[in-house]
């Protein structure tokens, strides 16, 4: 890995203070950064144990190479995985590690990856179609911008990207592809700029939304976060915090809504005088609104504005759980 690179990942850690705040950091604690990028958080972590033990878990080769030279100092205080978080808590169990006093999981694309022509995420270079954050797997973006039926391109632009301009979006990709494949990002702008009307595209960039939505299905990234908030609450020690920094609604609501089901998970109706669904609450959530980033951080780092932190602490477990 180049300096750059390197640099890129070093300086890529939004909220950083307001997440070391919230992890209440326990020097002799385990904790677990499920998106390591270029271990940013993961070192500040590392700085405040003593005889803790960070495991860091990505699925992005670059930002193990990037975390691994970061963490280096720390020495057998770190273990890297490269993994989705998904697969959490079998990597952990293979480590023999049943229970966690911290989690950190931070959804943002690095400005590595943006930045990274290569790779494709962004609509500003011009690239092959890839949006893998793991390079290993084989649906590309390009597979999805030139295989997916128009009701599906539709879907996702839709309900990922939020764009209302999402059916002729759909409509233009699948007319232009019948002319030939659709390969680099330049080539799908060109087609979702003529999809949009003209005095439509004064607010940002006319692709965004297109591009976060295939990006998004690509990486299956909000079915991955759904199907493993109540397994990382599982994994935490009474007293344990996990905390998630997400960058849009999608994936904020999915936050919100798993730590309110978690803190109240009773089905009950509300005109019982007793619970007698026998579902017991897991914890509290800490961040009745969301941590934003402040004045400092958005003058510094625009990629923050967007950001919303939440933290979730483990309740005692009881014989429900």
């Amino acid at each position: 890995m180049d300096d750059k690179e390197f640099m890129e990942f070093k300086h890529d850690s939004v909220l950083l203070a307001e997440v070391l705040e919230q992890l209440v950091i326990k020097p002799n604690g385990i904790y677990v950064d499920g998106t390591l990028g270029g271990g940013g958080h993961a070192f500040e972590v590392c700085r405040r144990l003593e005889k803790g033990h960070l495991y860091g878990i990505d699925q992005d080769e670059a930002a193990i190479r990037a975390a691994g030279e970061r963490l280096a100092s720390f020495g057998e205080q770190v273990t890297i995985r490269r993994e989705n978080y998904c697969n959490l808590r079998t990597a952990l169990e293979a480590e023999g590690v049943g229970g966690v006093d911290g989690i950190l999981l931070d959804l943002g694309v690095s400005s590595y990856q943006f930045d990274n022509s290569e790779r494709g995420f962004s609509y500003r270079f011009d690239a092959p179609l890839d949006m893998r954050m793991d390079r290993r797997q084989g649906l590309t973006a390009r597979d999805i911008v030139n295989n997916y039926s128009e009701d599906d391109l539709r879907r996702i632009i839709r309900d990922y990207g939020e764009d209302r301009f999402a059916g002729n979006i759909a409509r233009y990709i699948v007319r232009k592809r019948e002319e030939k494949p659709i390969e680099t990002t330049f080539e799908l702008n060109e087609v979702i700029r003529a999809a949009i009307p003209a005095k439509m595209r004064r607010d940002g960039h006319p692709s965004k939304r297109t591009f976060q939505a295939i990006r998004i299905e690509c990486n299956r990234e909000l079915d991955v976060l759904k199907n493993s908030l109540d397994d990382f609450i599982d994994m935490l020690n009474p007293g344990g915090r996990l905390c998630v920094i997400t960058f849009h609604s999608l994936e904020d609501r999915i936050v919100k809504t798993a730590f309110r089901k978690n803190e109240s998970p009773c089905t009950c109706p509300p005109e019982f005088p007793v619970c007698v669904c026998g579902k017991v609450s897991r914890g509290t959530v800490v961040t009745k609104k969301p941590i934003l980033p402040g004045e400092k951080e958005l003058a510094e780092n625009s990629r923050s504005r967007s950001a919303k932190l939440r933290t979730f602490e483990r309740g005692p477990i009881t014989k429900f759980d």
